[in-house]
């Protein structure tokens, strides 16, 4: 990875803090400040680029009505909608 100079202004408080973290790690606040501009870059950028999201055919004509549902079992939690009746 070439690496660029610049200069930027920082609070002093963020600057203590890194000036910590980098002592406690024996990581260098440079190296901390690299990976910090790193990932505010990767986040504009996921920002950026439209969100993709594939469809499918599930089958399942009471997918779409039960999806509260799939999603508490898959996340532990409990479905505060209703399921609907069959006739």
């Amino acid at each position: 990875m070439a690496l660029q100079r610049t200069m930027a202004y920082a609070d002093a408080n963020d600057l203590a803090i890194i000036k910590e973290a980098a002592a406690q790690s024996n990581v260098g606040e440079a190296e901390i400040i690299r990976n910090a501009i790193h990932l505010a870059a990767l986040r504009v950028q996921r920002r950026s680029e439209p969100l993709r999201m594939r469809r499918f055919a599930s089958g399942d004509p009471t997918f779409a009505a039960r999806v509260d549902e799939y999603l508490a079992n898959d996340f532990g939690g409990r479905s505060e909608r209703p399921r609907p009746e069959s006739s």
